[in-house]
């Protein structure tokens, strides 16, 4: 609950800089001086990728999180238990030990969004965070093809 209050705080605060940002572009193109119009054309884009990241990671964390509780549901989440640092955080030696089998089980069954969810989380477990979301990603892909 504490990580969605906090995302929201965060998405909420991003949008006002964006709207403040996105005023500040208009009045900069209002001036009529041809250096301030590029300048506020610049700060107009600023916004708008900001705003696409935004609902981008939005989009994955609700998604993750759905495919997250439906695993939880279906009891179908990995069940070791990984000695933690103080931080709470899997110790990648360990982490590193268990990701061969959830490597395999994506390679027995590619098309298996379940799969692909655990592999995510043991990538997340040893540390790797490029490739945890990708394999998410791979997850909401498949669940989403399979609806």
């Amino acid at each position: 609950m504490t990580t969605r209050l906090l995302v929201g705080v965060m998405a909420v605060l991003l949008l006002l800089y964006i709207v403040l940002v996105g005023q500040r572009a208009m009045l900069l193109v209002a001036t009529g001086e041809p250096i301030a119009i590029v300048m506020g054309i610049a700060l107009m884009v600023i916004p708008l990728i900001g705003l696409w990241a935004l609902a981008r990671e939005l989009l994955f964390g609700i998604r993750a999180d759905k495919l997250g509780r439906q695993l939880g549901d279906e009891h179908a989440l990995p069940d070791e238990e990984l000695p933690v640092r103080p931080s709470g955080r899997p110790l990648r030696e360990a982490a590193d030990e268990v990701f061969p089998r959830y490597r395999a089980e994506v390679e027995q069954n590619p098309e298996d969004w379940r799969a692909w969810y655990r592999l995510g989380l043991a990538y997340d477990g040893a540390g790797d965070r490029r490739r945890a979301r990708q394999a998410i990603r791979e997850a909401i892909s498949l669940e989403r093809r399979a609806v």
